[in-house]
C-alpha cells in the first residue's frame, strides 16, 4: 500500500537518511513489517470484503436504494471494497519486500488506493450532511433528498476523489532501490520535499480537518434539534453521533499527524536517523489502524440499524442457513425454511442507516 508522502512505499521503509548522506539502516523495521503486516492486512481483507459485500447485497436485494442515505451507504461500501481489492498486492509486497507487479500496476493500484480513501472520506461527509438536512431542515430535505440528487452527487464525488488522487496516478512508479524493485512516488527532481509536504497537507485537510469541521457543525445542529424535539430514541441517536465522531477521530488522526510529521521531519526533528526510523515505525502502525476503518464502516453505518438487522437475518436464513440446514443435521432446517419464506415487512416505517 502506498502513502502519498512515503519516500518509497508504505510497507517498506525509507532506505536512506540525511546524516552525512550515509545509509540509515532500517532492516529491523522492514523485517518487522514483513512479519506482522501480511497477516494483519489479510485479516482486514477478509473482514472488509465480507462486511461490505453483505452491505451491498442487502441494499441491492431489498431495493433500499430509493433512499438517499442508502445511496451514499452503497457508495461508501464500494469505496471500501475498492480499497480491499488492492490489499493482496500490498500484502505480497510487504511479505517479500519487493514489487513484482510492474510499472503500470504500481500507478494503477497506488491511484486506486488513494481514490478509495478519498471517496470514503467524501461519502462519510455526505452522509453527515444528509443526516443534518433530514433532521434540522426536514422541510427542505423533503424536496432536496431525492434519488436523482443522490446519483448526481455520487458521480461528482467519485470524480473529485479521482482528481484528488491524480498525483498518485501520475508520480507513483516501480523503482529499483537497493537492488529490489519497490512501488513508490517519484516526484520531479528538485521538488521532492515540496511535493511530499503538499501531499501531507492535502491528506490532513481533506482527510482530517474538513471532515471533523463538517461533523462538528452538523452534529451540533443535530444534537440541538434532538434535544428540543420529544423523541424516545434521541439519547441513543446522540450517543451514536458521538461514537461516529470519536471512532473517525481515533482511527484517522494518528495516521494523518504522522504523515505531517514525516513530511516536515527536517523542520521538526532535524537530520536524525533515529527520528527517521521512529517515524517509519509510527507510520506503519498508524496506517494499520487507519485502514481497518474499512471494516468498521459496515458496523457503524449499517449493522447498528434496526431495519438493516431485520434484512440481514432474513438474508442469512434464506441464503446461508437454509442451505446449510440440508447438510448439517443439528440445524433446524424446517424452521429456517419457514423463516426464510417471510420477507421483512415493507409496510414498516423506514429507519435511516443511523437511527
Amino acid at each position: 500500500m502506498t502513502s502519498s508522502i512515503d519516500d518509497v512505499e508504505v510497507f517498506g521503509t525509507t532506505p536512506y537518511d540525511y546524516e552525512q548522506a550515509l545509509p540509515c539502516e532500517k532492516a529491523s523495521i522492514k523485517e518487522l513489517g514483513a512479519q506482522f503486516l501480511p497477516p494483519l492486512y489479510s485479516l482486514v481483507f477478509i473482514v472488509g470484503l465480507l462486511g461490505n459485500v453483505v452491505v451491498i447485497a442487502i441494499l441491492t436485494k431489498y431495493r433500499r436504494l430509493r433512499i438517499l442515505s442508502n445511496i451514499y451507504l452503497l457508495n461508501l461500501a464500494i469505496s471500501d471494497l475498492l480499497f480491499v481489492f488492492t490489499l493482496p498486492f500490498w500484502i505480497h509486497s510487504a511479505g517479500w519486500n519487493e514489487w513484482v507487479f510492474g510499472h503500470g500496476m504500481c500507478k494503477l493500484l497506488s491511484g486506486l488506493y488513494q481514490m478509495s480513501l478519498n471517496s470514503e472520506i467524501f461519502f462519510i461527509m455526505l452522509m453527515t450532511i444528509d443526516r443534518y438536512l433530514a433532521i434540522v431542515h426536514a422541510v427542505f430535505a423533503l424536496r432536496a433528498r431525492t434519488v436523482t440528487f443522490g446519483v448526481i452527487t455520487s458521480i461528482v464525488t467519485w470524480g473529485l476523489a479521482g482528481l484528488a488522487a491524480l498525483p498518485e496516478f501520475l508520480f507513483h512508479e516501480s523503482q529499483d532501490v537497493t537492488q529490489e524493485p519497490v512501488c513508490g512516488p517519484a516526484y520531479p527532481e528538485g521538488g521532492e520535499d515540496s511535493w511530499k509536504r503538499l501531499s501531507a497537507l492535502r491528506m490532513n485537510i481533506l482527510g482530517l480537518a474538513l471532515p471533523l469541521l463538517i461533523m462538528a457543525v452538523c452534529y451540533s445542529g443535530i444534537i440541538k434539534t434532538l434535544w428540543r424535539c420529544p423523541n424516545k430514541k434521541k439519547d441513543k441517536a446522540i450517543r451514536l453521533i458521538f461514537v461516529i465522531m470519536v471512532v473517525f477521530f481515533i482511527f484517522w488522526t494518528p495516521y494523518n499527524l504522522v504523515l505531517l510529521l514525516s513530511a516536515f521531519e527536517v523542520i521538526f526533528f532535524g537530520k536524525s536517523c533515529e527520528s527517521n526510523r521512529h517515524l517509519d515505525l509510527a507510520r506503519e502502525v498508524t496506517e494499520v489502524i487507519a485502514n481497518t476503518h474499512c471494516c468498521i464502516n459496515p458496523v457503524i453505518y449499517a449493522f447498528v440499524g434496526e431495519r438493516f438487522r431485520k434484512y440481514l437475518r432474513h438474508f442469512f436464513h434464506r441464503h446461508v442457513a437454509g442451505h446449510l440446514g440440508r447438510y448439517i443435521p443439528f440445524l433446524p432446517s424446517e424452521k429456517l425454511e419457514r423463516a426464510s419464506s417471510v420477507s421483512p415487512s415493507t409496510g414498516e416505517p423506514e429507519l435511516t442507516v443511523m437511527f
